[in-house]
């Protein structure tokens, strides 16, 4: 069976770990994070105005144990201001009702284990958050709004030294109970890092998502491999990655009355890009300035638009609010400065323009989209009230072009259509405090 060496290794570092290790200390942690979101989208059609508050509770427990094992364990609850309100009858609150559901979740709950028989081999088994580099196509989904956060349960072994480290990952995405290896989602990848340049890392790394979930209709093979270079030269700092995507994704038969097409197959064959390179000032306020790209291949044809996977990464607050947006050119640019040691502001600016654009017609009367999205401006600015508790806000503005008259495919990695107008008024604002213990 495929992959039984990486999962017969974890289970041997399970039951070899030695059975009387003591305990040693123990720690509790969490936080609180409350944001308000205000989003005014005019006429789009794909989204309305909206205006909520969420909320993120996590409770933590770390146990460390002699021969540096540990377990973490670690709750959360995501709500929306007023979901959970504890009455039917919201205006007297006069009956009993409970709160709807059981919101707290195990986010969390894994054993480590280091330097496993005096090597550099380290085990960490059960559900975990996982960030892969940068977190472009592996991360914790915690970076702007609905940061519902994104664990996995899976087997991790990594070997780290001096100069290299190596990260071997099984993750199970979806479970049906079927048969071994079957009818089931799992994530696969290797991801190996050099460390022989000072303040630069060189990574390097194969991912392989197998959907096999019979209850979908679907069954995919896409693997991801990519390159990745990002650190600081002096005053320079730089983030360069690219990937490819190659596989296949087979979707069920389609019938039209008395005849069945079984050839829906589909090809991955997608690049995607992202760069990014900084410069700041040894000046007062300590001033940063950055130019950033990213390209985000379409559909063709044939084949499927660049699957960005778990991104951390949004290139905007309205196209791109999931992390999943793809058919997309991103030029980006912007400048940061911090006026006092607690206090950071920030101004961007990015210019989006898709891909692959929808046409139609025949013969002389015909039509292609403009691919032109428009320009997205966004201010925002930080304030660290103490080293546990701080404060964000920031207004987003984004000027649609003719390209979001039209509509393109730019939503779920390349698979939806985001429609509006150019004479619309698109705006974001929020605010937020955290605190950390």
């Amino acid at each position: 069976m495929r992959y039984m060496t990486l999962i017969t290794l974890a289970l041997l570092v399970a039951v070899c770990v030695p059975a009387l290790a003591e305990l040693q200390n123990v720690e509790v942690g969490g936080s609180l994070r409350i944001r308000g979101n205000v989003f005014e989208m005019d006429k789009a059609w794909t989204m309305t105005d909206t205006a909520f508050t969420e909320m993120r509770t996590r409770l933590s427990v770390k146990a460390d144990f002699t021969d540096q094992v540990s377990a973490f364990i670690e709750l959360d609850s995501y709500d929306i201001w007023g979901e959970d309100f504890r009455s039917a009858n919201y205006v007297t609150g006069l009956d009993a009702r409970a709160a709807s559901g059981n919101d707290v979740e195990m986010y969390q709950a894994y054993i480590d284990a280091q330097k496993l028989w005096g090597t550099d081999l380290s085990a960490r088994i059960g559900r975990q958050e996982i960030k892969l580099g940068s977190g472009w196509l592996v991360g914790t989904n915690d970076a702007n709004s609905f940061f519902t956060g994104l664990s996995f349960d899976a087997i991790r072994l990594d070997y780290a030294t001096d100069m290299f480290s190596v990260t071997a990952l099984d993750a199970k995405l979806a479970e049906t109970l079927g048969d071994f290896g079957d009818d089931d989602a799992d994530l696969y990848a290797i991801y190996a890092s050099y460390l022989g340049f000072e303040d630069i890392t060189i990574d390097a790394y194969w991912m392989y998502v197998k959907d096999d979930v019979a209850l979908i209709g679907t069954e995919s093979d896409l693997h991801t491999v990519g390159l990745r270079g990002a650190g600081k030269v002096g005053a320079f700092d730089f983030e360069a990655e690219a990937a490819y995507q190659f596989g296949e994704a087979k979707f069920p038969d389609t019938k039209f009355l008395w005849w069945t097409v079984d050839d829906n197959d589909v090809d991955y064959d997608a690049w995607a890009c992202n760069l990014e390179a900084g410069y700041t000032f040894d000046v007062s306020y300590q001033p940063r300035v950055f130019l950033g790209f990213a390209y985000l291949e379409g559909a063709g044809d044939d084949s499927l638009a660049f699957n960005r996977l778990f991104s951390d990464w949004e290139y905007s607050q309205f196209l791109d609010t999931s992390g999943d947006m793809s058919n997309m050119f991103v030029y980006r640019a912007g400048v940061s400065a911090m006026p006092t040691e607690s206090i950071k502001l920030a101004l961007n600016v990015s210019y989006l323009v898709a891909d692959e654009v929808d046409s139609g017609g025949w013969w002389f009367w015909s039509w292609k989209n403009d691919d032109t999205m428009g320009w997205e401006a966004g201010l925002s600015g930080s304030y660290q009230y103490s080293e546990d508790l701080g404060f964000r806000a920031g207004w987003s503005h984004f000027f649609g072009d003719d390209g979001v008259n039209d509509g393109n495919d730019i939503w779920a990695n390349g698979l939806a259509p985001w429609f509006g107008s150019s004479s619309d008024d698109y705006d974001y604002i929020f605010a937020e405090t955290q605190i950390k213990f």
